[in-house]
């Protein structure tokens, strides 16, 4: 094991200049409001988003099935929790039997009085359909539903795919950081 350093990125949006647009699930999908009894489905959808990732080694917690139960239920416990930032993307595409929960988010407001995005995963099967895409834009809107002016969130400068996406939706680079974790050595 040798401790190694993640750089990182805050990126914040104002909401004004967020898209408004829903967009809609593809077929197949469902987009599910937050519910207190979904902390598991949430937990199950953000391991199976992170566990092979780069996240997974800056926090650990991602590649555990437990440790994401712990942080979800952590996340869901916070004074600063937002219901209306909080989605689940569901398939439901091969009827009842097959039903898999395959993306996640969480929507936190913190003493700024911004709103911070937790954890945006889907699972690689079901990535290159627009619902990372999809789950910000309806984060995004909870934030202005509850009346909060601008967002951001934090990702590892090496999953190039995510920062990709939240410049698209209109996310800007504020600050970089370097998180330092344990890893194994090969």
């Amino acid at each position: 094991m040798g401790l190694t350093y993640f750089k990182r990125y805050q990126m914040e949006i104002p909401l004004t200049a967020a898209p408004g647009e829903p967009i809609a699930a593809p077929e197949g999908y469902r987009f599910i409001p937050w519910d207190p009894s979904l902390v598991e489905a949430h937990a199950e959808a953000k391991y199976h988003s992170f566990r092979f990732e780069i996240d997974a080694q800056v926090f650990p917690c991602l590649g555990d099935s437990e440790g994401c139960l712990r942080l979800m239920s952590e996340i869901a416990a916070k004074a600063g929790f937002l219901p209306k930032a909080t989605w689940l993307a569901e398939f439901v595409g091969g009827g009842r039997r097959n039903r898999e929960y395959c993306g996640t988010v969480q929507g936190v407001w913190d003493e700024s009085g911004m709103g911070g995005i937790q954890n945006l995963g889907v699972t690689p099967h079901h990535r290159g359909r627009r619902l990372g895409s999809a789950l910000m834009h309806k984060a995004l809107a909870g934030f202005r539903e509850t009346g909060l002016s601008r967002a951001f969130l934090h990702v590892t400068a090496q999953n190039e795919d995510a920062v990709r996406l939240y410049e698209r939706i209109g996310f800007r680079r504020t600050r970089t950081t370097y998180k330092s974790a344990e890893v194994a050595y090969i």
